[in-house]
């Protein structure tokens, strides 16, 4: 998708395009709603517009409260789990937020209204008077909304984020002693409440429902481990993932994987597989 040059408003991309993606979880729909947001603005008469920003994240946000009401159609019938797209932070380690991945699934529980409150409020730190612009609401209301989904994802904002440093070496001990069939190693690394969530999108092979607990893990990992000794994994990268450590492969059948670790205290809380081919197109091999 180009994105049409304005130099007065080229800068602000970045930002309505993390603004969208946190509201819908995908890239390529971001990318979409901000061309269509940007596509509304040349139409606008300029003069009537005091502050392009504010006019831009408003109508991008009503775009996507829009598209929510179909995704959510769409997420009824997904096939297995269903992941956001993954995206990688900065190469300089400095993530333009603090929304996780654990914290992106939190706000998919909410309502669009919730997460629209939230995010533009406690994320992107616009006042209420223009939240409530965004989503024709009352400030009072706007509070309300936020106040509701801030309740639902306290325990996984900031929660537990380790250094980049520190996560991606844990990364790289958890690649060897998986695709080593070293269980030993790799149970010292689970927590005993551990789960693993996959996407596949009925594109490619996956679990459809999440494993718990660490002997689950352990064992699908130990059935993993004899098709790795016939066909081995092929590591690309270590990365940043949605600010989680993680790293980039090719498993057997030549599919690419995203695979991000959530931490704490050392040990795995959650690990997130990403197979659909669909959300991995712009993941570089």
């Amino acid at each position: 998708m180009t994105f049409v040059s304005d130099p007065d408003l080229h800068e602000l991309r970045p930002c309505l395009i993390r603004l969208a993606y946190r509201m819908l979880g995908s890239v390529a729909d971001a990318e979409d709603v901000v061309q269509d947001a940007y596509s509304r603005w040349l139409m606008v008469d300029r003069a009537s517009v005091q502050e392009p920003a504010a006019f831009l994240r408003v109508v991008v946000t009503r775009l996507c409260l829009n598209q929510l009401k179909s995704a959510r159609l769409r997420r009824e019938s997904y096939i297995g789990t269903w992941l956001p797209e993954p995206i990688f932070d900065p190469e300089d380690g400095n993530p333009a937020d603090d929304i996780t991945l654990p914290l992106m699934i939190a706000l998919e529980r909410l309502s669009p209204l919730e997460r629209a409150a939230f995010l533009l409020h406690d994320v992107f730190g616009m006042d209420f008077p223009e939240v409530a612009q965004a989503i024709d609401r009352s400030p009072a209301a706007c509070r309300q909304l936020a106040s509701r989904a801030r309740v639902h994802v306290r325990r996984e904002r900031s929660r537990f984020i380790v250094s980049k440093e520190h996560g991606l070496k844990i990364a790289a001990a958890f690649f060897a002693a998986s695709r080593s069939g070293d269980m030993s190693a790799l149970r010292t690394m689970l927590a005993d409440d551990v789960t693993a969530s996959a996407d596949g999108g009925g594109k490619v092979s996956a679990t459809l429902t999440p494993l718990v607990g660490i002997e689950a893990v352990l064992k699908r990992h130990a059935e993993m481990a004899a098709m790795f000794a016939r066909s081995p994994s092929r590591l690309l990268r270590y990365a940043v993932i949605d600010g989680l450590p993680g790293f980039i492969t090719i498993e057997p059948g030549n599919v690419m994987q995203v695979t991000a670790l959530h931490i704490h205290d050392d040990q795995v809380l959650t690990i997130y597989v990403m197979r659909n081919p669909d959300k991995l197109k712009r993941v570089s091999s």
